[in-house]
């Protein structure tokens, strides 16, 4: 081969070569984006106020890595929501309770100056000392249900008063979870027919608005008892 074919054959290489990686770029640029969902902290005191506050009230302490209750509101009043809202989301944290006590975890809470706690509202994850509870109780009033509507399943393992247990609640389109250390313990659709039976069996009929949001405010209950939290964390799906 002479020079002038030495030279033709180069260039075909090269510029193949650049042909090729032009179009792999572009075909790169038109591969979707996958951005992983980013946890958020809700650990700040900037992250909760009182329920139809403007600030935190002061049966609540958040310092360092610990969200503490103190128990000071009584039966009713003195809970907490998150200042942003969220509607399909999964939230992590952990807690431990005081001996006898009870509290509770809210999501899709409305805010409105015709309530005046969160579970008018707001589905709660209950949190309770099942043992050293001072008085009769229902299952479904028991730690980790839904709230006179769902029961715990056989996964349910609790660890003892003043141990810290770890609780997951997932809602996407729907579709509930709750966790307990570990084990999925119950789940369920609300948007069925059985969920709407459930909500309609009377428990509610004083809170006809009960369950009826698929976004709002999460909340934590001051029950009358000492309740700690920490490694708050939510993230958007």
């Amino acid at each position: 081969m002479n020079y002038s074919g030495i030279l033709f054959v180069i260039l075909l290489i090269t510029f193949g070569c650049r042909d090729k990686k032009e179009s792999t770029t572009e075909e790169q640029k038109r591969e979707p984006v996958t951005q992983e969902v980013e946890w958020i902290s809700l650990m700040s005191p900037d992250s909760w106020r009182g329920y139809n506050q403007e600030g935190l009230p002061d049966n609540w302490v958040i310092e360092g890595d610990i969200i503490e209750c103190l128990g000071k509101a009584g039966d009713v009043g003195g809970d907490i929501i998150s200042r942003e809202q969220y509607g399909n989301f999964e939230l992590q944290l952990e807690w431990k309770i005081s001996e006898g006590g009870n509290s509770g975890i809210f999501y899709h809470v409305v805010e409105s100056e015709k309530y005046h706690s969160p579970y008018e509202t707001g589905p709660e994850y209950q949190i309770l000392d099942d043992l050293g509870f001072p008085g009769p109780l229902e299952e479904w009033q028991k730690a980790g249900a839904d709230y006179a509507m769902h029961l715990p399943n056989d996964q349910k393992s609790l660890k003892p008063v003043g141990s810290w247990n770890s609780t997951k609640i997932i809602f996407n389109k729907g579709k509930v979870e709750h966790w307990l250390n570990g084990k999925k313990i119950l789940e369920f659709d609300k948007f069925s027919d059985d969920w709407k039976q459930r909500r309609n069996s009377g428990k509610w009929d004083d809170y006809p608005n009960y369950g009826m949001a698929n976004s709002g405010h999460l909340g934590l209950q001051d029950h009358g008892a000492g309740v700690w939290f920490r490694n708050v964390r939510v993230k958007r799906l």
